[in-house]
């Protein structure tokens, strides 16, 4: 039977070194087909971590003492559209929601090292311990990370590093107040920082979306599958992710196919990651947050 925290602590691990890896030998992963690349690594492996939702959704409906499957679908492509209509109307206003909601999901998600829950004001150090994962390309990469907003449609003025600096100590600190183990997540936000010392926003971006967050969701999935059996839990979750996950993959490349048209190829691509990233995150935390809210209850 394999331990699932071991096995959180060794990806933490091996991330680190691989990490500091590529920043001593000053390897250069960037080539011209790079957003290709990483288009592929989100629609695959980044997104599939949410691709048992509607396994998820039957549960929440059992809860509801909703038969129809149907209402867990319309609700959950509905508030999809409703976010993809919103940044365009609202770009801005969206981005901002966005970014406050994933920094606290990326947070609470990847805080697996035993969870200080007796600490007062958790949710905020949840925050800005994920919002890391926003701040550092902020400061250490400006100039491309405000490109990828005007990609957009956001037009956002650089931000003062001393402020930067101030809110990426405090994400730091954060470590000490939502975990127990101290060690294990501070080597996760030191990744984060080296990763976008090393390279482009939407490579370092990238990496820890896939091979971090989402990775480690996966394995608490498979935990749930079968958490005596690694190999069987990973099996199963295959099977149940690959087609959810093939479907988004297949809606994305449309878009970007459609896109194509009016902008180029790498704009295009920009727009489906993080657009498209959007309109799967609301609905994925709101059905996160329905669960534990009434698992709590019973």
């Amino acid at each position: 039977m394999i331990n699932f925290l071991q096995l959180n602590k060794f990806q933490t691990v091996i991330l680190f070194i691989l990490s500091i890896f590529f920043l001593i030998l000053n390897i250069d992963l960037e080539f011209d087909n790079i957003t290709v690349l990483c288009f592929f690594l989100i629609a695959t492996i980044g997104v599939s971590h949410g691709s048992l939702d509607h396994i998820k959704g039957n549960k929440l409906l059992k809860i509801y003492k909703i038969k129809n499957k149907f209402f867990f679908y319309f609700g959950y492509i509905f508030i999809s559209l409703i976010i993809i209509g919103l940044w365009l109307i609202l770009p801005l206003f969206t981005l901002i929601i966005f970014l406050i909601i994933a920094a606290y999901h990326f947070g609470q998600e990847d805080a697996v090292f035993g969870e200080n829950k007796n600490i007062k004001l958790q949710n905020i150090f949840l925050f800005f311990k994920g919002s890391l994962v926003i701040l550092a390309p902020l400061y250490f990469n400006p100039h491309e990370t405000i490109q990828i907003f005007e990609s957009l449609n956001v037009k956002l003025n650089s931000i003062n590093n001393n402020i930067l600096i101030v809110f990426i100590t405090l994400s730091l600190i954060s470590n000490f107040f939502v975990n127990k183990n101290i060690f294990f997540p501070f080597l996760d936000s030191l990744t984060i920082i080296i990763l976008n010392i090393s390279f482009s926003p939407l490579l370092s971006f990238t990496i820890y979306f896939c091979f971090l967050h989402s990775l480690r969701h996966s394995f608490s999935l498979i935990k749930e599958i079968d958490n005596k059996n690694f190999i069987n839990g990973l099996i199963q979750f295959l099977k149940k992710a690959i087609p959810l996950t093939l479907i988004t993959a297949i809606f994305f490349l449309i878009f970007i196919f459609l896109l194509n048209k009016y902008y180029s190829l790498d704009s295009a691509i920009l727009k489906v990651i993080f657009i498209g990233l959007a309109s799967l995150t609301f609905p994925h935390i709101l059905l996160e947050y329905l669960l534990e809210k009434n698992e709590k209850r019973t």
